[in-house]
């Protein structure tokens, strides 16, 4: 065990951010390029881990001797000392963790005040209004966070000065008013915890000390750890930084603020930011007040923006990255209080890395490795229809793009419960607090009354992807009565409210959302990750619509298009309906014979859009009984159509009567009565569904999944895979004459034996062989296996003697190899597997490449040593997976295939696997 656990900024490596924190190493770093930082020191995370694994939490030995030595070189740099009752040195004790967590871990400022302290700050500032702002907020902060008081007990006492004065908000309370409240809040710290508030300097350093580390394990930094996949590989423990206090709340001449080096919701090269004048750091941050634009400060303190635009200059530079920093102004002095890489939203995170490329400043593979390949997902996100001219309810401030509609909650905590019931929820909150980190994750979009663009509620939705309006100050939110007011309005919990982002408007109802636009700029980085991939990517698409979407995302074929999806429309599932029934094989092949050119033309259409790349057709894969109702619906169906019948019988009895009398007296039948007394129709219908039900039963199987279906149903039935192949065939053929070049490739699914596959190609073979010598042209295919039987990938040698291509069908191989049926270990088990840690991951999810991996090695490998230029790819959902892609990179995929909407996703994850796996092999032959 290394026994240093204390590091000044001056001696830290600020690369090393395991040890040191992020907050910690950056500010070492910047510190040793000669910005103006604060002096300070870090206590490691080494020291966080070694007190955390002790029963009783105790600071390793050393810890705070370490401390009063470095606390000494604060006093030499400052000529202030800690504890003096008459120039005092007041220092701030903030967390930092190798993984920037905004919000997530605790923070003490003013740390070092009593009432001794007090006086000698008062006195040497001439500032008694600073001094007594300064110590309710050190109260307040250290109470919360180190003592375990609820901040609801201190805003209380808060808000009652604040009534009795009349004062709004705590820039119009006086020195005497800011007494007052000081010793209200050491009164509540008194009553809570049963003790005095500590007077000791040094005793309030160790038990902030320890509460920053505890902070690691509270539940708001464990959530986001969860959510965000933060591994203790990544991030393990936090350092503390202990940092000597810069004022910006000493009067007009000083303000604190937070800039990005751009604006990190649409990455625009600016200047970005908030500013408060007379204030503290965490006024801005926690959304308390509504904050001023930085750009304001350009006319309020010229020569401090001047100065500012240096910073912003010199951290972008140095760091070759987007930085979010921090800064406070005291009496005209800019410090800089720490930097961390800027969390932007995917649609800011790809602008800026094409712009930083073209501006050298880094490489086109650098900017590619920037972008986190699943955040593309959030430019997909629809966007408010512009066609929609409605009226806002409020505006707010656009703090984090896009748009999301959902019902009204006003805590996080039902917000998580209603999101785990799949309800789509707004959080609208007055201002939010790391606390509310579990609703974030649950809720569509945020919404606050309070707060600016640079707020906590703002940072972190933006790092999620998630629509967030701030400072809407036109609302007024009551969440005791769980009611939001806006003029006239009442919004009460579980009306649904639309979120735009990217304006700040606030809409009442759903507003009506159409598809997203790629921009310029992900179009160029997805064009160079093109370029830098090995993998091809191809879409699972399986009509002409989801054809064309799939193109527009920059599919590269379609490696998936599953024949049965073809058969569910309205006009459709009829015919399909007829060829089950039938008792005969000539009743079947009539069906058949309807179903042909429909098929034939859904493929024309499909090979059309797709030309010339290649078109992946599965063969029927479901069991038949699939496209029949259920045997419950159709008795529960029989039996009211049975009902029905009796009801007309009894009509008819009357209608024989009305005959009766209009002959007697001469008057005409009502046509009405006439009709319902008819029962023919109604026989028909019991007819055609005790046939179906006939049917059902016959077809009933105790594993369906695993029964009567794919390759097997095409064997016992061959008339509906010639049928298929036809289609597909004589498609092809249509093309070709027209001048269309088309790549069809048949693909057989659960394959377990090369027998299977030599049964199918005569199929294919023979009718190939019409189709040329009745369309007059050549018909070029490829015929292939799905990989998804266990069976099939121990044999593949075999089965590579037949096939062009092996395609694995990841999820239903992911069924057979762990024996779970997905939908049943989703809903019952699987959560808690991955929770207790039986399970890294979801295998559905992704793939788990120490089993289904293994196999899919194996199968490849046998594959190839039969038919060395053997096509191997992968259309299960994994095939959309970034981790996953990486892994069929490695063991020699040719492509991948996932869902249109995904695509984008994998072609910049194909790029990534293929850097990473390159940078890795330059390792390896530099170390042999």
């Amino acid at each position: 065990m290394n026994n240093k656990w204390a590091y000044s900024y001056q001696e830290g490596d600020g690369k090393n951010k395991q040890l040191l924190g992020g907050k910690g190493a950056n500010l070492c770093e910047i510190t040793q390029i000669g910005l103006n930082v604060p002096p300070g020191f870090v206590i490691s995370t080494d020291a966080c881990l070694n007190y955390l694994a002790q029963p009783e939490h105790q600071l390793p030995e050393g810890v705070m001797a370490q401390t009063r030595e470095q606390m000494a070189m604060l006093e030499t740099a400052t000529g202030k000392r800690f504890g003096s009752a008459t120039d005092p040195l007041l220092v701030s004790v903030r967390s930092g963790s190798a993984m920037s967590m905004p919000g997530m871990m605790d923070t003490i400022l003013n740390l070092g005040l009593n009432s001794q302290t007090l006086m000698g700050l008062i006195a040497h500032t001439r500032n008694e209004r600073f001094g007594y702002d300064s110590y309710r907020r050190f109260i307040q902060l250290f109470g919360k966070v180190a003592l375990g008081v609820p901040d609801e007990l201190f805003d209380e006492q808060f808000d009652a000065v604040k009534k009795n004065v009349g004062a709004e908000s705590d820039v119009g309370l006086q020195a005497a008013d800011l007494k007052d409240i000081s010793e209200r809040f050491l009164a509540v710290v008194r009553h809570h915890t049963g003790r005095p508030f500590p007077e000791d300097p040094y005793e309030q350093l160790e038990i902030a000390i320890k509460a920053v580390f505890n902070s690691w394990s509270g539940k708001r930094a464990v959530d986001y750890r969860r959510e965000f996949h933060i591994t203790s590989d990544m991030a393990n423990g936090t350092a503390v930084n202990v940092v000597t206090m810069v004022f910006g709340n000493m009067g007009n001449d000083c303000a604190t603020g937070v800039g990005f080096t751009r604006n990190p919701a649409t990455g625009e090269n600016m200047l970005y930011g908030e500013y408060l004048t007379n204030a503290q750091g965490e006024d801005v941050v926690a959304g308390i007040r509504t904050p001023k634009p930085l750009q304001e400060m350009a006319q309020e303190m010229p020569s401090l923006y001047t100065q500012l635009l240096d910073l912003r200059n010199k951290l972008e530079r140095h760091y070759c990255e987007i930085q979010d920093f921090e800064f406070t102004i005291e009496k005209g002095v800019l410090y800089c209080l720490q930097t961390r890489n800027g969390k932007m939203n995917a649609s800011a995170m790809v602008r800026t890395s094409v712009e930083m490329a073209h501006e050298g400043l880094i490489s086109e593979e650098q900017a590619l490795l920037r972008v986190n390949p699943q955040h593309l997902e959030q430019m997909l996100y629809p966007r408010l229809d512009p066609k929609f001219k409605g009226t806002p309810l409020a505006t707010g401030l656009p703090a984090s793009p896009g748009a999301a509609s959902g019902q009204v909650v006003f805590d996080a905590d039902r917000a998580e419960a209603l999101g785990k019931q799949g309800l789509k929820v707004i959080l609208v909150r007055e201002e939010t607090k790391p606390e509310d980190i579990h609703g974030f994750f649950a809720a569509q979009g945020i919404l606050t009354s309070r707060g600016g663009k640079t707020s906590h509620a703002a940072v972190v939705a933006r790092g999620m992807g998630k629509p967030c309006v701030a400072g809407a100050e036109g609302i007024h939110v009551e969440v005791q009565l769980r009611k939001a007011f806006v003029g006239g309005t009442v919004i009460k919990e579980g009306d649904v409210i639309t979120l735009d982002g990217t304006s700040g408007s606030i809409y009442l109802g759903a507003v009506p959302k159409v598809e997203a636009d790629f921009s310029d700029e992900l179009i160029t980085l997805l064009g160079w990750a093109d370029k830098a991939a090995r993998l091809k990517v191809m879409a699972n698409a399986d009509t002409p619509n989801d054809a064309a979407r799939a193109l527009k995302y920059g599919a590269m074929g379609i490696g998936l298009c599953r024949t049965e999806r073809m058969f569910n429309a309205a006009e459709r599932l009829p015919i399909v309906i007829d060829m089950i029934v039938a008792d005969t094989a000539e009743q079947r092949q009539a069906a058949l014979d309807k179903l042909l050119p429909i098929q034939r033309a859904d493929f024309k259409e499909v090979f059309k859009t797709m030309s010339p790349r290649p078109v992946t057709v599965r063969l029927l894969d479901p069991p038949i009984h699939e496209f029949l109702p259920s045997e419950q619906q159709l008795v529960d169906e029989l039996e009211q159509l049975r009902h029905l019948r009796l009801s007309v019988q009894g009509m008819e009895v009357l209608v024989e009567t009305a005959k009766l009398l209009a002959g007697s007296n001469g008057e005409p039948l009502p046509s009405s009565v006439h009709e319902l007394g008819d029962t023919r129709l109604v026989d028909s219908v019991i007819t055609r569904k005790e046939q179906i039900l006939k049917k059902v039963r016959a077809l009933r199987e105790v594993n369906p999944m695993l029964g009567h279906r794919g390759v097997r149903l095409g064997i016992t039935f061959p008339e509906i895979y010639t049928m298929q192949i036809r289609a597909v065939l004589e498609a092809a053929a249509d093309c070709t004459k027209a001048g269309i070049p088309v790549s069809p490739e048949i693909m057989v699914p659960q394959v377990c034996t090369a027998e299977e596959l030599k049964h199918v190609k005569k199929l294919v073979q023979s009718v190939h062989q019409q189709v040329e010598a009745t369309f007059g042209v050549k018909v070029s295919y490829q015929f292939g296996s799905m990989m998804e039987v266990v069976r099939a990938c121990m044999r593949a040698e075999s089965l590579a003697a037949e096939a062009e291509f092996f395609s694995f069908g990841t999820n239903d191989l992911t069924q057979a190899t762990f024996s779970f049926s997905r939908e049943d270990a989703e809903n019952k088990f699987l959560p808690m597997y991955n929770e207790r840690e039986i399970l890294q991951d979801n295998p559905f999810e992704v793939l788990d490449v120490k089993g289904v991996g293994r196999l899919m090695g194996l199968a490849v490998g046998w594959g190839r040593s039969t038919h060395p230029t053997l096509k191997v790819g992968i259309c299960g959902e994994h095939g959309g997976h970034p981790a996953s892609i990486r892994f069929c990179d490695e063991i020699g995929l040719n492509y991948v295939s996932c869902s249109g909407p995904r695509v984008p996703i994998a072609r910049l994850a194909a790029a990534h696997a293929q850097i990473l796996l390159g940078k890795e092999k330059a390792v390896t032959d530099k170390a042999v």
